[in-house]
């Protein structure tokens, strides 16, 4: 380890494996350490012994869950949007070849006490619920106008200027009522909160136009996830990594950073050890002096079916969100369902996953609508993780960190931290260009 790196990576979290991919494939010379002995950090998939170690090490998981191979359960529920950035990543880069993805059979939103599929076809929005005849109208005119927006045309905009009009004014535009809105705005666009109403519209259109674009893809929902769990993603990079000369080291201590007269990070420590580099990229826990919290805490359980989700169809998969003016709440609660068919769980089995951003002092209460909408639970592990950020934007030292996952449902804001981290360090956009075969 006492040799001289371009950079130095701590943690293999995905944000921390993208970027030592894409800076080995750029011809850079990357060190990656974990002080763990399994790659992932908090975007890890775990096996069932892992899992019970980590949520409740005083207890062993009982045998009719089967054997460890056959669990892989990951510690933050997210889905990858079809259209989405991180898809362009993975199509961009040579990381497809070491992946393998499955659809998510449907998405759905919670409505009146009840759950209902999100229209996926035209069928599909004449068929459901969330909509009255007269509504349905109202909706085909927004979705309409949706479909043939051009930021760059100005004919497209039906008279609205999307940068300084609200998404409470488009939606008053077209009439829609309510709970059309919600899950327009929650289902769709996939903001967590209302806060998007009183802002100008035009991130929620392209956001609505991402979601249904991905929808188009595959039909069906806009998701797609690995098999075997999010814990392939980061380990999909490190192979990238190291077949450009990246090093990995897991289970590997780190005892601290290095620092020259200047005050600019010169190396990392690991007992008697320094690896040098002029660069150091992280996540948050590696460098607590270095963090803030930043006020939000995320709550997950964890949750272990032998039956799928009731009024889903019998899906295999699904995603279901829960807005969060249904239950009077600030923030969205999220719920990831997968089964057998993902190489997560055995047959039989399911797992859903519950998350959200805690609001009182009673978390596992305000996830019960959740616990009901799934019906009987084999068994139940819970965690709950605080959020940080880096305090510094790490130009002054060269130490670059990372956020910690939120509570989105989707990867666009890691693919976010990742194009900030990326210009932060280098001093340019992220542009990838697909290698060749």
């Amino acid at each position: 380890m006492d040799e001289e790196y371009d950079v130095i990576v701590l943690g293999t979290g995905l944000t921390e494996c993208i970027l030592s991919g894409i800076m080995s494939v750029e011809g850079k010379k990357v060190l990656h350490i974990d002080r763990q002995d399994h790659y992932g950090a908090e975007s890890a998939s775990l096996n069932l012994t892992q899992l019970y170690k980590k949520f409740r090490p005083s207890q062993k998981p009982a045998e009719a869950l089967g054997k460890d191979r056959d669990w892989n359960v990951d510690l933050i529920p997210k889905f990858i949007m079809a259209g989405g950035e991180l898809t362009k990543i993975l199509t961009e880069t040579a990381v497809l070849p070491y992946l393998e993805f499955t659809q998510i059979s449907g998405s759905y939103v919670y409505r009146d006490g009840r759950i209902a599929k999100v229209p996926s076809t035209q069928m599909e929005a004449i068929k459901s619920s969330l909509m009255g005849i007269f509504e349905k109208r109202r909706a085909r005119n927004f979705f309409e106008f949706i479909g043939n927006f051009k930021k760059d045309d100005v004919s497209t905009h039906q008279g609205l200027n999307l940068e300084r009009n609200t998404m409470t004014e488009v939606y008053l535009k077209f009439g829609l009522e309510p709970g059309t809105r919600d899950f327009i705005g929650h289902a769709m666009a996939l903001w967590t909160t209302d806060d998007y109403l009183q802002k100008p519209a035009l991130e929620t259109i392209e956001r609505i136009i991402m979601y249904l674009h991905s929808v188009a893809r595959y039909g069906k929902s806009p998701y797609i996830y690995p098999l075997y769990g999010l814990g392939e993603l980061p380990q999909a990079f490190a192979r990238m990594s190291a077949v450009h000369g990246g090093t990995y080291m897991l289970n590997k201590p780190v005892d601290g950073l290095v620092y020259g007269e200047d005050g600019k990070v010169t190396g990392v420590k690991s007992g008697d050890e320094v690896a040098k580099a002029p660069i150091v990229i992280g996540d948050p826990t590696y460098f607590p002096d270095k963090v803030r919290k930043t006020g939000q805490r995320v709550i997950r359980a964890m949750c272990i079916l032998n039956h799928p989700v009731p009024n889903t169809d019998n899906l295999d998969s699904l995603q279901l969100i829960i807005p969060q003016n249904q239950l009077k709440r600030k923030n969205d609660i999220y719920v990831a369902v997968l089964s057998s068919s993902h190489f997560v769980c055995p047959k039989g089995h399911y797992i859903a996953i519950i998350s959200t951003v805690i609001e009182t002092d009673q978390p596992h209460v305000e996830i019960e609508p959740a616990f009901k909408l799934l019906g009987p639970r084999e068994d139940t592990l819970m965690g709950i993780a605080e959020l940080y950020e880096p305090i510094a934007d790490g130009t002054s030292d060269n130490v670059y960190i990372s956020k910690s996952y939120d509570a989105t449902s989707h990867f666009e804001t890691t693919t976010d931290d990742v194009k900030d981290l990326y210009f932060r360090i280098t001093g340019k956009p992220l542009e990838l260009k697909k290698e060749e075969e």
